[in-house]
């Protein structure tokens, strides 16, 4: 009896099994998105004042921006005085570990800034710093 051997390798073709690797490559994504700090920004650009001493604030995360013609903003918005207040208690309330950084443009007035800080402190919020560039 004659035995027929089949010699093709055609039909035994090696794959590999990528399947553990998109669990790895999706695991480090997840990994990534859940760990990364988001950079908060107030929506206009100030020019702040200049200071030689200024540190970076770690923990900011109420950023209050105002502009040279005396307007306030947060989250590139503007807000009117009299909802600063109630804005500032709901940021706080997400993050109560966090501060507020007022960036006021050098041109604005100290009237302003007053207020603002005032706002804040009414909202429970004591960490207050103000922008500056080196």
């Amino acid at each position: 009896m004659r035995r027929f051997i089949n010699h093709n390798n055609q039909d035994q073709e090696a794959s590999v099994d990528i399947t553990p690797m998109l669990d790895v490559v999706f695991i480090m994504l997840i990994f990534f998105i859940v760990t990364a700090t988001f950079v908060k920004l107030s929506g206009i650009e100030v020019d702040p004042p200049k200071a030689s001493t200024a540190v970076v604030q770690e923990k900011a995360n109420i950023l209050i921006a105002i502009d040279e013609n005396n307007k306030i903003w947060i989250n590139r918005r503007e807000v009117d005085f009299r909802a600063l207040r109630p804005n500032i208690e709901r940021l706080h309330a997400e993050n109560p570990k966090g501060s507020v950084v007022i960036q006021a443009d050098k041109m604005s007035r100290n009237e302003t800034l007053i207020k603002v800080m005032d706002a804040s402190r009414r909202a429970g919020v004591y960490d207050i710093a103000l922008a500056a560039s080196n």
